[in-house]
């Protein structure tokens, strides 16, 4: 194992410098989440000259560049109306299909987000987007160009299935007893009739799609605040109470108890360029139209992970 990723990531950097340009590719609706907002309040925009229309380009593949979670990732686009203005949202979940109808109430108010430190997080955020430019778009490239498709779609769709533990026990910890039924049912279908969870039969043939569910979620379901906002290295968006959560997930999956050691940190890599490789460049179209790409990545994962608690 370690040597075929060894191998891979090795061909992927001479290949991404020789290809040059991103290679477009397709992608079904399985792959983990950032969330953007329009991170300037309609109010204080509709004194301007020239109001502009945050608009990102076409895909289907959202995905947060440095979340490293597994799940799935679907695209989602709603405008919330207010009195002045539009807002867009792009959702990047690590959920297929995620419930954001409370966007289209017009009475909805964009949530506060506490950010005492903000000269941290926009440090980090600095360093996430220069490793994603600098090192991991470049070796995703490469590795998209020497892959097929098909073969990444099912590398997502394995490393989801190894993460259902995670959505079992926190569907479970929060009295979903049916959703957790559900992912064992999941597991089972996807691990035999699936092939080790390469293919998805369970959501293609007998319509049982997977809950987004994580610790963080359960914390906040359990009426613990998301605290401060936080950017985590390498992982981007999150918060004191994500943060944690995000911890004891990583140790609920699978993957910690099938590598150890070099083979887990070698795998992880892998996943995590599979997961970039997967994104048609949606992050890129943030940094281009987004006044503020912190402020418009902050408010929008906020409200997204807001939404999952109350839901």
């Amino acid at each position: 194992m370690k040597k075929t990723i060894v191998l891979m990531l090795a061909l992927a950097f001479p290949v991404s410098a020789i290809s040059g340009a991103a290679v477009v590719t397709g992608f079904s609706e399985s792959t983990n989440m950032v969330t953007a907002f329009d991170s300037e309040p309609a109010s204080s925009r509709a004194n301007t000259a020239d109001r502009m229309s945050y608009t990102l380009p076409e895909t289907d593949i959202p995905v947060d560049p440095f979340a490293i979670a597994a799940g799935d990732h679907d695209v989602n686009r709603h405008r919330l109306a207010s009195a002045d203005n539009d807002y867009l949202l792009l959702a990047v979940t690590r959920s297929p299909n995620p419930d954001l109808s409370f966007l289209d109430d017009e009475e909805d108010e964009l949530l506060e987000v506490y950010d005492p430190l903000e000269t941290f997080n926009r440090g980090m955020f600095w360093f996430n987007d220069k490793v994603y430019f600098w090192l991991a778009k470049p070796v995703a490239k490469g590795y998209r160009w020497i892959t097929p498709e098909p073969f990444r779609v099912a590398v997502g769709n394995f490393f989801d299935n190894l993460a259902t533990p995670i959505r079992f026990l926190n569907a479970g910890l929060q009295g979903k007893f049916g959703d957790a039924g559900n992912e064992l049912v999941r597991f089972g279908t996807n691990s035999t009739i699936g092939i080790l969870g390469l293919f998805d039969p369970s959501k293609e043939h007998f319509g049982i799609a997977k809950k987004k569910e994580d610790a963080g979620q359960t914390m906040g379901y359990y009426g613990i605040g998301p605290g401060p906002y936080l950017v985590l290295p390498f992982i981007g968006p999150s918060s004191f109470r994500d943060g944690i959560g995000f911890l004891a997930d990583a140790y609920t999956e699978l993957p910690p108890y099938i590598w150890d050691n070099s083979d887990y940190w070698y795998t992880t890599v892998f996943r995590f360029i599979n997961v970039v490789a997967l994104d048609k460049d949606t992050y890129e179209g943030i940094k281009k139209d987004a006044l503020d790409p912190y402020l418009f990545i902050r408010d929008a994962w906020s409200q997204y992970r807001q939404n999952l608690v109350e839901n």
